[in-house]
This record gives C-alpha cells, structure tokens and sequence, in this order.
C-alpha cells in the first residue's frame, strides 16, 4: 500500500490539475483534433513495435537456450538496454538523417526495447523442466509441435510481462522521438511543459496518456488470465537439449548480424565518429560519472525491493484487489519522467519542503519511473515457485523467514538479477526527470549528453553517451549472468 501510495503522487497531481482547470478548459483542450493526432501516433506505434519486441526477443531467448551458439550471444542480446533510446536516436540520426516519422520511431523503438522481452523469457527457459519438452517429443511431437504446445505455452507470463513494459515506455518515452520528429503524447506533454511550464494544456493530454495506461494494463490482465504456471514436481536440475539450426544457420545468422548491427552497431560508428573530431574533454565528467552509477545502484535495489510485496501478491493473491493495485503502481509509469518529477516537485514544496531537491526525491521518482521493469521480472520468477516448497520446508519445522531466506530467496535470485538489471540501466539513462529533481549542481551522464546533443555539440556529447554505455555494459552482464544463475 505504501508502494502503491507513493506511485498515486503523479496521478493526484494530474487529478487536481484537472479539477482547477473546471469542465470547460478540459473539454476544450481534451476534445480537439491535435490529441485526436497523437492518439493515432501512439496506437500506431504500440501495434507496429510491440509484436515486432515480443517476436524478436522470444526468438532471441529460444535462440540462445535452445540451439547450439556461442555462449556471448547471451549477453550481446542483452546489450542494447546499455544503450539508452535517445542515444540510439541520436546515432541513427547521425548515420541516417533523414530518418523520420512512425517508420524510423519504430525501429529505434524496437531495437531499444526488445531485451524487455528477451531477459524475461530468457529467465523462464533456465528454470524450465526440460522434462516438458521431452516427454513432448516422446509422445511424437515434432521440434515445432514441442515448441508451439510445450515450450510456449510456459513462456505466456514472462512474454505477456516484457510487452507489457514494452507498451508503457512506448507511451512515457520522448528523447528517442524527439530526435526523429515524431510527436507522441510524450513530445507533446514535454513541448507544453518547455514553453508554458504547468500549462493545463499538458496536465490534459497527460490525463489521456493514462487512460492509454488503463487500456494497455486491462488488455495485459485480461490476455494473462489465472493460468497456472508453476510445474507440480521437483523438476531436472539440468539444462535442455540443445538442437542444431541445420539449414536454418544461414538466415538465422544473418537475421542476428542485421539485428546486433542495428542495435550496437550503429550506435558504436556514430560516437567513434565524434569521438574522431576531437574536442576537449569536460573537467566535469568524473562527477557525473560517479553520480550516475550511484543513483544507479541504489535506485535499481530499492526499486526491486519495493516491487517485492506486489509481485507476491499478484501470483499468490491474484484476485481482483490485488491486480488493482499491481494495476496502480503500473499506472504512474506510464506518465513522462517529467510528469512524474513536476509532481513530485510540487508535492515536496507545498508538503515535504526538507526533502525537496533531495536525493531521496530523485531516487523516489526512479523507483516509480522503473518499478514495473522489476515487477515483471519478479512476478514471473515467482509464478514458477510452486507453493510445494515451502509448504515441505514448513513440514521440516522451518519457520516462514527461514523458508524465505533458505528457499524462497534463492529461486528467485535469476529473477531478481534481470529486474535489478532493467531498472539500473534505466535509472543510468533517465533524462526529464532528472533533470527536474537532481540536487542542485548533480548532473549525471544522460542529462549532460541531452544538454550539450540539444545545443548540437555533438563532439563534446559523445564522451559522456560512451561512458554511459562503458557503465552500463559491464553492469549489465555482471547482473544478467546473476539472473542466468551462472557463479563461475
């Protein structure tokens, strides 16, 4: 509940924003053709890049677990979360400049967010019975058969989670659109924000953008079901068997050679490029450098930490109060960075006064900003730890904390691993707001690259988009080989 409290911040925000408006502005703002425009945009973009997200990461994660290729496969697909979708813009629209409109937001989109995909299944295949599929294929299924009623079938939780952030950061992104001129709620909410600050044209169309929220969660829930997913037995401490791709490894390498060209590729000719101009480099790197990993690293694991209690209660609660509030903390998420860092501006002035232009402000935001990335991850490592265990732990005279550090805990070490890794490399690369909240003279990483790429000092932005990615690359694979369960 106190989770979920301090998610409804921006929500009330929007509310009495809209009550002080009165009836008349709203209709008039709200019932115009521009936001008929945007909801076209944003509709157009959820059902191009979602499906294109849940293909390629699904593939990704059956590729890696399931066929015979090298094992750094595992990691490069994990690697673009590295890489923060307004660096990914920027560089695109340094190699491709005429790069524009729905076409080029849904590339970047989509080679930007599809490990939201890929790192759930991923974890779901490791902890997979390989027994399943076995007995599949024992019964006469073939490879494909095998896959299509075995394997996918316990996937629908984590794919259903990864599109369900996919979708939500979709609605709350603006950098990556910004630098391809494609306006969404987002770009829209920020441009009324840039130029009349608390305008009741923004609170307007952020209102809509959570309606959008409502639908996307409402379909989530309804296509997610009650299903179980849990296996009922001990379950094979084993990996699967692999297969090999056959006369499948050409197309299949080409299609992974396109993919990681477009998504590491382009991003690492376009800062070589600035890099080789030459410029002197900011005496105030280092400072941003070490704020941006400490923000990091205490936001990713308090933001785990809070979404702990909600996705408990979601697998081993999930009647309709309990959605309702997983539905909630989702909600807020769905707002713009800058939405959520004006209301808390606002709350922390008229309310908190001694927490404003804190730390524990700014790290509030990021847990509200990313706490769906660990949900996600958590509920779906949860919903494969049968009630059995620790129901025999109990039997055996271990009390319930007991049970949770000795069992429980461990279980969900892979799952814990990937949400903690989602939630560092966005909090590392979180730009609107930040840049209302950070204490003041804090700057971080993002937001001095977004300063100095804006004033189109491409070469002196450079430096600090590489040590974004520096940072996040060797913190990604150390938290994904955790989420992998791998200790070697």
């Amino acid at each position: 509940m106190l989770v979920v409290a301090l998610t409804l911040v921006p929500i009330g925000f929007i509310i009495v924003a809209t009550i002080d408006a009165g009836p008349e502005l709203v209709a008039r703002l709200v019932f115009r053709s521009r936001v008929a425009e945007l909801i076209g945009n944003t509709v157009a973009l959820q059902v191009v890049v979602v499906p294109a997200t849940i293909v390629i990461g699904t593939s990704a994660a059956l590729l890696v677990e399931r066929t015979h290729v090298p094992a750094w496969l595992s990691a490069a697909f994990v690697a673009p979360l590295a890489v923060p979708a307004f660096v990914m813009s920027y560089a695109w629209a340094t190699v491709w400049p005429s790069i524009a409109g729905l076409a080029g937001a849904s590339l970047i989109a989509t080679i930007s967010y599809f490990p939201f995909v890929y790192l759930p299944v991923l974890a779901t295949l490791r902890r997979m019975d390989p027994a399943l599929e076995e007995s599949g294929a024992a019964l006469g299924l073939t490879a494909f058969g095998v896959l299509r009623r075995v394997t996918l079938p316990q996937l629908r939780l984590p794919v259903l989670g990864g599109a369900l952030l996919v979708a939500l950061h979709l609605l709350a992104e603006y950098g990556a659109f910004a630098f391809v001129r494609f306006d969404t709620f987002t770009t829209a909410i920020y441009d009324q924000f840039r130029s009349t600050f608390a305008a009741p044209a923004a609170s307007m169309l952020a209102g809509v953008l959570v309606l959008l929220c409502l639908v996307v969660l409402g379909g989530e829930a309804v296509v997610r079901g009650r299903r179980r997913h849990a296996r009922l037995g001990a379950g094979v401490a084993r990996q699967a068997k692999r297969v090999s791709l056959g006369g499948w490894l050409v197309p299949v390498w080409g299609a992974v050679v396109a993919l990681l060209t477009a998504a590491l590729g382009v991003p690492a000719w376009s800062l070589v490029h600035w890099l080789s101009v030459g410029v002197e480099l900011d005496p105030g790197i280092p400072q941003a450098l070490a704020s941006t990993l400490g923000f990091a690293t205490i936001g990713a694991v308090a933001t785990c930490l809070a979404a702990g209690p909600i996705a408990w209660l979601s697998v081993r609660r999930p009647a309709r109060w309990s959605r309702t509030l997983e539905g909630l903390a989702f909600m807020s998420s769905s707002l713009p960075g800058i939405v959520i860092g004006l209301a808390f501006v606002t709350v922390s002035i008229r309310w908190l006064p001694a927490v404003y232009q804190s730390s524990v402000l700014l790290l509030a935001a990021y847990v509200v900003l990313f706490l769906p990335r660990a949900v996600a991850s958590l509920r779906a490592g949860m919903a494969q730890v049968p009630t059995s265990l620790g129901e025999a732990a109990a039997s055996l005279g271990s009390n319930p904390v007991r049970t949770l550090v000795r069992v429980t805990v461990p279980v969900l070490a892979p799952a814990f691993g990937a949400g903690a890794s989602m939630a560092f490399l966005g909090i590392a690369g979180e730009l609107t707001a930040t840049l209302l909240l950070a204490p003041t003279g804090t700057t971080t990483l993002a937001t001095r690259f977004w300063s100095l790429s804006t004033e189109l000092d491409y070469p002196a932005s450079a430096p600090y988009a590489l040590l974004l990615i520096a940072l996040s690359v060797p913190m990604t694979i150390i938290l994904f080989r955790e989420s992998r369960g791998d200790r070697s």
